[in-house]
């Protein structure tokens, strides 16, 4: 049976899938929003290049050491048993992400996304070597002589030294970045260590050199489902329509009234500007990524035709239909009570951390023995992890029942750092002090070293016969 034949109406959807795509030379643009995004490039890149050779407390100040397990965070050693502290920051990231979402759209796709940060460098990179957008356009179109291919040489050259730098310190989070030098000037990486700064390196070589755009168009899925957080007092980057419209050309100082037309003078730089190639006076889209450049361009351009600023502009739905516009608003209050609670929630269990970990297993193949003096026993088995840098010794102690004893190591028990120790312990009560089958007891350990800022209480539960 053959396949029905494509109608008028299917050619745009075919040709929008299988388009081929047309590179884009984003002119640089100048105002308050791009010194904004410089800002933030600068000041993240600087935190990412720069954390790894800061040190703190004898070692690198964030560490992740994976063979080890320890993760060095500031002063802070967590461990895998830690993994909690690492989804409540999960989710405080977000929800973070959420409500700056509902209230000002896609100001992490515009400022921090790491896409974002290094297309941008990437960018600035091309423009040192080969010129502005209309430089590099033209030499794109030109032949390929000598000078094509030194130009792009040069370029590709130092984006590729760049890229195995990013490769290199990231890798850094993992192996002490002086030691992972010291291998690299004596060839001496490691395979895992040579196969992730590659690896690395040429992702983001690919993301941000070649794909730019494509990756927040077509792989990222936050474009995708943004709009689900927007309302109609969501501040969103706007052409306004009503002021602007009808568009056209005219000469400079022209009042828009005389000429019968809209302030907008159809320059199109708004669209020469923008990364990910869009008309933002199409209306909002998907594609746009918050950078704001429309804005900046644009504002440029009413101070020379000498008209008011603010054609494009951050703003709401409400506020371009000459609705009231809530900034505060229930979903902006919920989402703050959210991170305001699970924020503190955060630094409270920091404050409060303990670095040990105890659990209590009771033998569950006998609920209880009775010895030959007569006495009630149970058998319990303690893990005993030291979360600490280094080693620990640490003291036991049983309460709850009148007359407990206690047979076993109580006293000097020695754990490494890291380490993980198994301790049988036996308890032993007269039945004559039960006054249940079931009593509750408390195991306590301190560390007899620091035994004011390290102690642990667990409850646990004696099993026995009730005397009558």
């Amino acid at each position: 049976m053959s396949e029905p034949a494509a109608t008028p109406n299917d050619q745009p959807i075919e040709e929008e899938l299988y388009k081929k795509r047309e590179k884009l030379y984003p002119r640089e643009v100048h105002g308050v929003f791009a010194v904004l995004r410089l800002l933030a490039v600068a000041a993240l890149l600087g935190i990412y290049y720069g954390l790894p050779w800061v040190n703190w407390d004898g070692h690198q100040a964030v560490l992740f050491d994976l063979p080890a397990r320890k993760f060095y965070i500031f002063g802070l050693t967590f461990w895998p048993q830690d993994f909690f502290y690492l989804s409540m920051l999960l989710i405080i990231a977000a929800i973070a992400l959420f409500m700056f979402t509902a209230l000002a759209g896609r100001l992490w796709c515009g400022y921090a996304c790491p896409q974002t940060v290094w297309t941008e460098i990437y960018m600035w990179i091309e423009q040192k070597i080969e010129g502005n957008s209309r430089q590099q356009r033209k030499r794109d179109q030109g032949p390929r002589n000598a000078a094509y291919f030194r130009v792009k040489i040069t370029k590709h050259a130092v984006w590729l030294l760049f890229s195995l730098w990013t490769g290199f310190t990231f890798v850094g989070y993992f192996t002490p970045i002086t030691e992972l030098w010291t291998n690299f000037m004596t060839w001496e990486l490691g395979p895992w260590e040579t196969f992730w700064i590659f690896f690395y390196g040429f992702a983001t070589y690919g993301n941000a050199g070649f794909m730019r755009e494509q990756v927040c168009i077509y792989m990222c899925p936050y474009a995708r489902f943004q709009s689900v957080m927007f309302d109609h007092d969501t501040l969103i980057i706007s052409y306004d329509e009503k002021r602007g419209d009808p568009r056209g050309s005219r000469k400079r100082g022209t009042p828009s009234a005389d000429v019968g037309l809209g302030d907008c003078i159809d320059c199109s730089l708004c669209v020469q500007v923008c990364p990910v190639g869009i008309d933002i006076r199409d209306g909002l889209q998907y594609q746009c990524i918050g950078c704001a450049a429309c804005i900046d361009v644009c504002d440029d351009v009413m101070d020379k035709m000498g008209y008011p600023r603010g054609l494009v502009k951050y703003t709401t739905e409400n506020t371009l239909q000459g609705k009231t516009t809530k900034l505060v608003r229930p979903r902006i209050l919920v989402y703050v009570g959210i991170l305001t609670f699970v924020s503190a929630a955060l630094v409270y269990a920091l404050v409060t951390r303990v670095p040990l970990e105890f659990n209590i297993l009771r033998d569950r193949n006998v609920l209880y023995t009775e010895t030959d003096e007569g006495l009630v026993q149970n058998v319990y088995n303690l893990k005993i992890i030291n979360m600490e840098d280094q080693p620990q010794r640490y003291r036991l102690a049983v309460s709850g029942i009148e007359g407990l004893q206690v047979i076993g190591q109580t006293e000097g028990i020695e754990v490494a750092s890291g380490a993980v120790i198994d301790l049988p312990l036996r308890v032993q009560v007269d039945p004559v002090e039960l006054k249940t089958s079931s009593s509750e007891v408390m195991f306590r350990i301190e560390s007899e070293i620091n035994p004011d800022d390290i102690s642990i209480q667990e409850r646990a539960r004696f099993l026995g016969p009730v005397l009558r």
